[in-house]
């Protein structure tokens, strides 16, 4: 953790795009028409019988003056256009070069660049710098045309761009470019004026007058005057922040305004910071310069050197804008913008202060996300992209690197098929996935910076992700690895960034912890960073915004009524019980407020509110008081607790009236929580069984299965109700008898994802030890399994798993009855939840073990593991059901069972029945001289011995 790496891919510095180039030769006469297309779709699948829809493909058309050109087909609209533009160059002549011009050349085009901002022309563009030389028009006296070269600084992008080819330390060091504009303007004594000692431009011959008539005709009647609120933050870390007003009237100039604020004469000598949040915000900082303000105006270029400043560091405004402030600033949104020649102006609260301070860590910016700062917390795990609520963790890494002024995180997402991501979980001794395999396989994140390889990205395969953040310098600052597997792409994306997430938050709350230590936490989020640069970027900007526990007003603990953090052992619940309650993984939706509540309550302050706030349990979403108090509650039901004050900045971030708050902090106070538990959304089935078992249910059926398919040398198996394929596909992964395999579902949307499945390992995986080799047909079949198709007879093995609880009572005897009495496998599988079970699974409080068993279960009242399921059978109505049917059609049925124990309550989670057939064919008479029926459609097929047809 020494030094860092090289950024060698996957980043480029900047050139101009076919896009933009087009613009500036053609400007408004170049016309783009996107269109949405229609292209045959390859699914990968030949021989299914199923139409798949492609995916939204848009084409351009560039309309030139000379001529048209039309791109290919692309999923983004703005890759259709960039190809137009590219195809238009190439048969213009133009190539795109990716080469740099070198210093000298750039050093060039700087003073070109600043001949050209002092022209007759730029005064009548639009542009947020010609603006301000308008209003530097209407300054009186010696002051009149001259332009602050702070403002030249930091309203042309292309100047600074060229500074930064020069010498690539202005990205750390914004002010040097005020050196470079100075010198810049020292050789061009025929055009400008720059006096010595001053940081400001004027031209040496004033404009023609109908050059400035033309150019203040562009601007709009505005007010007399112009009143906005800024906020002053003094060096001195002993005063207070403060707002001011700042009058502008409509002759003024608005740096003037600032500068007389900070006890200048006038702007010449006003610093601007870089833009402070998005970076079209005008949000910036505002300080002095000394008098003498210290510029390197040696004809060294390249290695012209930041000379120290000689003020003391405004601490507080440094870590708002990640550069070096010095003395008393203003913190002020306000300018020109592209938008119009006409003054822009915002106001800029405390309450805005003190969420800029909080969202410099990232718990910080998904708190602003949820507009819930007292509540909600970035949580520990990212579980489904349905339950997260507010910025997604991708986003808030984005938004973190971008305030840091780091590059965008780079993701790289690797595939692993299917049994080696199985060895690999086994030999980390991990669960296999974190998904259950009958979710989506999709990426549905399409921004450029993910390096996914779409020839890796095979069905049945799981992922993984790194990441990794560089300086702008291209130095790299960290990585992230994490070995866990995902079914989905976006979830390994979004947990990936979710461990960055939570190791950034973890450390910048004790940037001093011992080494070892900071070692343990890095090997907790499979961290490795270099300490040096990450110090650098990072750290050194972040010098007040720490969101630790502070100590309280006056050097005094607040006296609290009730519990404080960690700690509901005094909460006040209100209402019946409902015997709703959550459990982990539940989705929950309650009322809150928070307020701030002096000792004895004798008075109280509302900082926050909000009638429906949702979160999901167990997933650290929100503060441990909190989650630890829901946890105690039931739907309907109220509650009301106390806690110890949080860091000072969250409370004013959150407050309504700052005075207030302020005033109630001088004196010992807590925080009063009023909740009410309005809905409680159970988590689905699968969710609910990972938590519980390893492995998951669904593989140990998969292996009760195989075990009884070597147990009878099954080479025959049909799955009823195969959904998506999951247990086929798993079956391919064990060695067996089994020569054919079946599958029959109703969802043709399932079926096209198994046949898929199924073809992605029969047909790709072509070693001759692959465990799959022994299988030579394949067929799935559109059809309900209440309906009779004679093709299925007879199959060795029958397996019906987690299916007929979806079915309604009388169609799951139904199916009993057919598959029993027409199928007739020698061996047939059934497997329902046992409602029993869902005590545990859905966390209740079980009686000990010495109850009476029926009356336990009695006294259980559960809801049914998935919204979808019309009924959940106890271990006694499963057994009597599958009995009778045993009974009926000449079988005999066996109980057993996966996850939990059969002597141990309450059983099994998963209850099975296997039927065995106890006489042949040939001897019952009911079975003879029936005639073939075919009411299955065959949706795909293959055969080892011929190749599959052709879509």
């Amino acid at each position: 953790m020494e030094t860092g790496g090289s950024l060698v891919q996957a980043i480029r510095k900047p050139t101009l795009t076919p896009k933009a180039i087009i613009h500036q030769k053609f400007g408004s006469k170049a016309s783009y028409t996107v269109e949405e297309v229609e292209e045959p779709t390859q699914n990968g699948c030949p021989g299914l019988a199923i139409l798949q829809k492609g995916p939204c493909l848009y084409r351009c058309s560039l309309e030139l003056p000379d001529f048209t050109v039309v791109s290919g087909s692309f999923k983004k609209k703005k890759d259709a256009e960039q190809s137009a533009a590219q195809i238009a160059l190439e048969k213009l002549g133009i190539n795109l070069s990716s080469d740099n011009p070198t210093a000298e050349e750039a050093w060039r085009e700087l003073i070109a660049r600043v001949k050209y901002i002092f022209s007759n022309e730029f005064l009548s563009a639009l542009h947020p710098l010609s603006s301000h030389f308008k209003a530097a028009l209407r300054r009186v006296g010696d002051l009149n045309a001259s332009v602050p070269a702070s403002v030249i600084a930091i309203c042309d992008g292309k100047l600074n761009n060229l500074c930064k080819i020069i010498n690539p330390t202005v990205e750390s060091h914004p002010l040097l470019v005020l050196s470079y504009i100075m010198r810049a303007a020292a050789g061009l004594p025929e055009l400008v004026v720059s006096a010595e000692g001053q940081l400001s431009i004027w031209r040496k011959d004033p404009y023609p007058p109908n050059v400035i008539e033309s150019s203040i005709s562009q601007q709009s009647d505005v007010a007399e005057s112009i009143t906005t609120t800024a906020i002053y933050i003094p060096c001195s870390p002993e005063k207070a922040v403060e707002p001011v007003i700042l009058n502008i009237s409509s002759t003024g100039y608005y740096l003037d305004v600032i500068g007389q604020i900070l006890g200048l004469s006038d702007a010449n000598m006003v610093l601007i910071s870089r833009t402070i949040g998005k970076a079209s915000s005008e949000t910036r900082l505002y300080f002095a310069a000394p008098k003498s303000y210290p510029l390197d105006m040696s004809s060294d270029l390249l290695n012209a050197k930041v000379v120290p400043f000689g003020g003391p560091l405004n601490a507080k405004a440094s870590s708002l804008c990640g550069q070096d402030i010095y003395g008393d600033s203003i913190l002020a949104s306000i300018g020109y913008t592209w938008k119009g020649q006409d003054i822009f102006h915002e106001d800029v609260t405390l309450q805005s202060y003190y969420r800029m301070l909080i969202s410099k860590i990232p718990s910080g910016v998904y708190k602003l996300s949820r507009e819930a700062i007292l509540a909600a917390e970035l949580p520990l795990t990212f579980t489904t992209k349905t339950n997260w609520k507010g910025s997604f963790p991708r986003e808030i890494l984005s938004s973190f690197c971008r305030q840091y002024r780091l590059l965008e995180p780079v993701f790289c997402v690797s595939s692993i098929p299917l049994k080696a991501s199985s060895e690999l979980s086994r030999s980390n001794n991990k669960p296999e996935v974190s998904e259950s395999a009958e979710q989506e396989r999709e990426y549905a994140n399409e921004n450029e910076s993910v390096d996914v390889d779409p020839k890796l990205a095979v069905l049945g395969s799981s992922f993984t992700c790194e990441v990794k953040i560089y300086a702008k310098c291209q130095d790299l600052i960290l990585e992230c690895a994490p070995d866990v597997l995902y079914k989905k792409q976006n979830d390994a994306v979004q947990s990936a960034s979710l461990k960055v997430l939570s190791w950034l938050n973890a450390y910048l709350k004790d940037t001093y912890m011992s080494l070892e230590k900071e070692k343990q936490l890095a090997n907790v989020f499979d961290i490795k960073f270099y300490r040096q640069i990450f110090f650098k970027e990072v750290v050194k900007c972040l010098s007040v915004c720490n969101c630790q526990h502070n100590e309280t007003l006056g050097g005094k603990e607040p006296e609290l009524n009730g519990v404080v953090e960690n700690d509901a052992s005094y909460i006040n619940i209100e209402g019946t019980d409902s015997g709703l309650c959550p459990s982990n993984g539940s989705l929950l939706c309650v009322c809150y407020s928070v307020s701030l509540v002096t000792k004895g309550e004798l008075q109280k302050e509302l900082l926050e509110s909000i009638e429906e706030f949702e979160f999901e349990m167990g997933t650290g979403a929100v503060i441990p008081c909190l989650e630890a108090v829901v946890s105690q509650m039931s739907v309907g039901q109220s509650a009301c607790f106390y806690t110890e004050l949080p860091p000072e900045d969250l409370v004013l971030a959150a407050a309504k009236d700052l005075a207030n708050a302020l005033a109630f902090l001088t004196s010992p106070c807590c925080l009063e929580y009023s909740i009410i538990l309005l809905q409680v959304t159970e988590p689905p089935e699968d969710r609910m069984e990972q938590a519980l078992f390893n492995p998951p249910l669904s593989k140990q059926r998969v292996e009760y299965a195989v075990q009884h398919i070597k147990e009878f040398c099954a080479t025959s198996l049909v799955d009823f109700g195969c959904g998506s394929g999951s247990l086929l596909e798993s079956l391919l992964e064990y060695p067996t008898s089994l020569e054919t395999i079946a599958g029959v579902d109703i969802s043709q949307k399932s079926l096209s994802r198994a046949a898929k499945v199924l073809h992605s390992k029969l047909v790709m995986k072509s070693d001759f030890d692959a465990p799959c080799r022994s299988i030579k047909s394949a067929i799935l079949f559109d059809g309900s399994i209440t309906d009779f198709d004679s093709r299925l007879c007879e199959f060795d093995l029958a397996t019906c798993l987690e299916v007929i609880e979806h079915m309604e009572e009388e169609q799951a005897s139904l199916f009993g009855d057919i598959v029993l009495s027409s199928f007739r496998p020698r061996i047939l599988i059934v497997s329902t939840p046992n409602y029993e079970y869902n005590v545990v699974l859905q966390k209740s409080n079980l009686t000990s073990h010495e109850d009476d068993p029926e009356e336990k279960i009695q006294s259980q009242s559960c809801k049914f593991r998935n919204h979808d399921h019309k009924f959940e059978w106890t271990r006694e109505q499963f057994q009597h059901w599958a009995s009778e049917l045993a009974v009926r059609h000449k079988y005999r049925v066996e109980f057993s069972g996966v996850g939990g124990a059969v002597d141990l309550e309450p059983g099994f989670a998963s209850q099975i029945a296997v039927f065995r057939r106890v006489f042949l064919p040939e001897d019952d008479d009911s079975l003879k001289d029936e005639n073939s029926v075919c009411q299955y459609k065959v949706i795909w097929e293959w055969s080892r011995s011929r190749p599959p047809l052709t879509n």
